[in-house]
């Protein structure tokens, strides 16, 4: 980062709540490495409560911060604006800092999924589920709205915009033949665990996409690929949105 003065060590981080596992540190530290980018750091913000990102925005040594669960829409009262996708899609994985230092929330889930999605296929299929509702399955929604897609959540209570997982039915999962998975379940160290869906019914026109990354092929997708569905999981996408979130931050350098 060019623009930064030499001997300032300009940080930068992760906020969200146990997130030790977190492949954001390791893949920033490694970048500053590998590009020799000597003035920067970044560290895991892990907060028990989102309170306590008010000292965070005041800290005028941070100059950027990705946002993980469960912070994503919790941290939008704390922040004086948003732009680009995250009006729209209502959560946030990425804060800058003005020239005023207000914090601007992001969002480059956006990107970095549809991006990522883009390497799996080139035509979407018509219809999907979406395993979840927090804040990353927003990003999910937005882009295959986007893309004329339509959606069908799903979660563990039913709601007016979603069904649950007792209620999805064999042929709603036939009909579906894109299934992105951004719930928790799956994620490291309990890899036994899945969405309980009708497997049986997955069939190689199928595309399984799970945000999860850490195990790197999840029992949804090893279940899935036995199916003869295609599969992908989400490490793709976190490169995506960590670069961009990277060029915002230095945009507002």
């Amino acid at each position: 980062m060019e623009k930064h003065k030499q001997n300032t060590i300009n940080r930068f981080g992760l906020l969200g709540k146990d997130i030790d596992y977190s492949f954001s540190r390791g893949y920033f530290t490694e970048k500053f490495k590998r590009e020799k980018t000597l003035d920067c750091q970044y560290e895991n913000f892990d907060l028990d409560t989102i309170e306590k990102v008010v000292s965070l925005l005041q800290d005028t040594t941070i100059q950027g911060l990705n946002v993980t669960i469960p912070y994503k829409q919790a941290i939008l009262p704390y922040l004086d604006r948003l732009e680009g996708d995250a009006a729209a899609v209502g959560a946030v994985n990425t804060v800058a800092f003005d020239a005023d230092r207000n914090p601007v929330g992001h969002n480059t889930d956006v990107y970095g999924f549809e991006t990522a999605l883009k390497e799996v296929t080139d035509i979407l299929p018509q219809k999907a589920l979406i395993l979840g509702t927090g804040g990353a399955s927003k990003a999910v929604a937005y882009v295959l709205k986007k893309n004329d897609v339509a959606i069908q959540f799903v979660s563990r209570s039913a709601g007016t915009d979603r069904l649950s997982y007792e209620q999805l039915d064999p042929q709603t999962v036939a009909d579906h033949q894109l299934i992105v998975n951004c719930s928790p379940l799956g994620t490291y160290p309990n890899v036994y665990e899945k969405p309980n869906i009708p497997y049986h019914m997955i069939g190689d026109k199928h595309i399984l996409f799970d945000l999860i990354y850490n195990p790197e092929k999840t029992l949804f997708l090893q279940r899935g690929s036995q199916q003869g569905a295609r599969i992908q999981n989400g490490h793709s996408m976190l490169i995506h949105q960590a670069e961009k979130s990277w060029s915002i931050w230095n945009s507002n350098q």
